[in-house]
């Protein structure tokens, strides 16, 4: 049996303003209108036996994932697992756990096929072959790393070295962090140099061996929080939530460097897929085809007198007159202006505005939760305007605000109201005021989204002055 297991998370920080730790690159939607994401559980689907596929993420991206599953339109094709970290910990933990739950669950034999969430791969073809081809070797009871083959001398990837030739891969001689120019150059020529994309595929059972001997502080404390969820009484259901304390434990440290760097039984499956890790704003632009003056954009833009300039805009018209060998990347709260020889410094903006404790590396102005999305369409001194949509079926928690007012006003649909004591149905044009310090509750008990204009009045507007008394998606304290 061979089970995806996609890894989740990052802060995708040199992507910023569109990436961001609310909303990281995973979720990162590509011209197409597709995210990264969905395409990782397309790709993942089409290669798993047994229609199992894991996802081991952040407990805070829970819910946008399970909307990322459902447009990948697979639903009825696999069950889905997701294994929910309260913490980043790295990528040897994820692996950790997730092996634990799949060699209890289906046996040591099982194969793990690792793959992150944020890659983009254009040759589906080359990709089920050499899945294939790493299958085979992990039965032969190796721990297997895909290399891509690579067409220039990129100093942003580590490479590995491949030795000899195996039945359906290569050997591996050493893994080499990310060379000069100089070094990448002379692996180009070798001919035997491959990026490491940090894809794997090997058995359960192998990988946990191997981790108990070349890893023991990743196994121990994999051990402890997988008795610790063994205790729980439901350590196979399909979402499982890994105790903080025992996940405290892991140190903080990749496969790569755990394991595969201090194995002697890695192998190596060569293959060009079209691989990108889509790591910069200079590799989202070229997914857009050029004109004549290599002028690049995904939205409405009037490029004049420009060359080599790339254009990502969301919502509205932008025009370039007189520039050259720039990347604009506008968003509704954002705009980054950023010359494509310093894209890797774009981590330095986000930075910058964590230490300033600016909202703009956490949020977007539209926010993602598990009943829908709000919009900040204003907001000032003592008020703030919100356009709020609510999925069909889905309720907003019970709470109340310490320190602010609401006004609801129905743009379309219906709503469902808990006022205070008061529950009542409230249509289009229609509206309800609730008083500081009165719980209340929204639902959309109807088939269409429900859309609604939220007027926020008081001394204190934070998202922080939320008392949650009762939620149906378990963020209550």
């Amino acid at each position: 049996m061979l089970i995806p297991v996609i890894l989740s998370g990052g802060s995708g920080t040199r992507l910023w303003p569109v990436s961001r730790e609310g909303h990281p690159k995973p979720f990162m939607k590509m011209a197409d209108g597709q995210s990264l994401l969905c395409k990782t559980y397309q790709r993942a689907a089409s290669v798993a036996e047994g229609g199992h596929v894991f996802t081991v993420t952040n407990r805070d991206y829970y819910f946008t994932s399970k909307d990322e599953l459902a447009r990948a339109g697979i639903g009825e094709a696999v069950q889905a697992h997701f294994l929910l970290e309260p913490f980043g910990r790295n990528t040897a933990a994820a692996v950790a756990m997730a092996a634990l739950h799949i060699r209890d669950a289906f046996g040591p034999s099982a194969c793990l096929l690792v793959l992150p969430a944020d890659h983009l791969v254009r040759d589906h073809s080359a990709f089920v072959r050499a899945v294939a081809d790493a299958r085979t070797l992990a039965g032969q009871g190796l721990m297997v790393t895909f290399g891509i083959v690579p067409n220039a001398p990129e100093t942003g990837f580590g490479y590995i070295e491949a030795g000899g030739d195996l039945a359906a891969g290569k050997t591996v001689n050493r893994f080499v962090e990310k060379p000069d120019s100089d070094i990448a150059k002379q692996y180009l020529a070798a001919g035997n140099y491959f990026w490491n994309a940090g894809m794997f595929c090997f058995a359960a059972g192998t990988v946990l061996d191997q981790m108990a001997r070349h890893a023991p502080d990743v196994f121990e404390a994999a051990r402890a929080c997988w008795d610790t969820m063994n205790a729980s009484g439901q350590p196979h259901a399909a979402m499982q939530e890994i105790p903080q304390d025992d996940f405290k434990r892991f140190p903080d440290i990749s496969i790569d460097y755990a394991l595969m760097e201090r194995s002697a039984d890695i192998a190596v499956v060569p293959v060009d897929m079209g691989w990108s890790d889509i790591g910069s704003w200079n590799a989202v632009s070229q997914l857009v085809d050029g004109d004549a003056d290599n002028n690049r954009s995904t939205g409405e833009t009037i490029f004049c007198n420009s060359r080599n300039v790339y254009v990502h805009n969301e919502d509205r018209l932008v025009a370039t007159v007189g520039i050259e060998n720039l990347i604009v990347i506008d968003t509704a709260d954002a705009l980054l202006i950023v010359h494509p020889d310093k894209v890797q410094d774009v981590r330095k903006v986000v930075d910058r505005l964590k230490q300033q404790n600016h909202d703009a590396y956490r949020l977007h102005r539209t926010v993602v939760r598990p009943w829908g999305t709000y919009t900040v369409l204003e907001e000032g001194s003592r008020f703030k305007i919100k356009r709020i949509e609510v999925k069909p079926g889905a309720s907003l928690s019970l709470q109340m605000h310490h320190h602010r007012s609401e006004h609801w006003i129905v743009v379309s649909g219906m709503a469902k109201v808990v006022n205070g004591d008061k529950e009542m149905l409230v249509g289009a044009n229609e509206s309800t005021y609730i008083p500081a310090g009165c719980a209340h509750r929204l639902e959309n008990p109807g088939i269409l989204n429900l859309v609604m204009i939220e007027v926020q009045s008081g001394e204190y507007l934070g998202e922080d002055d939320i008392v949650r008394l009762l939620d149906q998606y378990g963020r209550c304290q």
